[in-house]
């Protein structure tokens, strides 16, 4: 793949992608929005959204830079190939790691300023619950921009993170209010 690495190609493929992020990211507020009651009930919440939804767009990035490493160095194909089965499931793995330390040290703080009123089993299983379906989430995401900017011959360092941070942003709000819906 060849690419054009002028700050006027960068921009050419970038700034249409931004724009429709933007308009998906008023989405994640007007659905956030709806949610206000409940986050104001339980404060732990409060404290688990901006967590939950940047650690699984972390882990998105994480796996969109290792994938448009390999594509760049030529290691990487899109079938059933060892490389992204790998990153994929040490993903997940992660997830399954960082995300009961997000829902302990978000009960923690919250029990510390006093407004904690979920307890601490409930806010792991939301924790846990969120993120380990938002890994999957960020998984599906990114292999899918990663593709599709190898087809569109962009360059995937320039769209994929930033297409996989949003939808993840989205797809975060709805996940773990969905799990919210099923738990508390």
């Amino acid at each position: 793949m060849t690419t054009d690495w002028t700050v006027r190609a960068i921009m050419r493929a970038t700034i249409p992608v931004l724009f429709a992020l933007t308009i998906l990211e008023i989405g994640s507020g007007l659905v956030l929005n709806e949610f206000e009651a409940t986050l104001l009930q339980y404060p732990t919440l409060l404290v688990l959204v901006p967590v939950v939804i940047g650690t699984a767009g972390n882990l998105g990035s994480i796996l969109a830079s290792r994938l448009s490493t390999a594509l760049h160095l030529g290691t990487l194909s899109f079938g059933t190939d060892a490389l992204l089965v790998g990153n994929a499931l040490a993903t997940v793995a992660l997830a399954f790691t960082v995300f009961p330390g997000v829902g302990i040290g978000a009960w923690l703080l919250t029990t510390l300023l006093g407004t904690a009123q979920l307890p601490i089993m409930t806010i792991l299983l939301v924790a846990v619950g969120s993120g380990g379906a938002l890994a999957v989430i960020a998984v599906l995401v990114t292999v899918v921009a990663t593709y599709t900017a190898y087809r569109l011959q962009l360059d995937p360092d320039d769209v994929v993170i930033p297409v996989v941070t949003n939808v993840c942003d989205v797809f975060g709000v709805l996940v773990l209010f969905a799990v919210v819906e099923l738990i508390v």
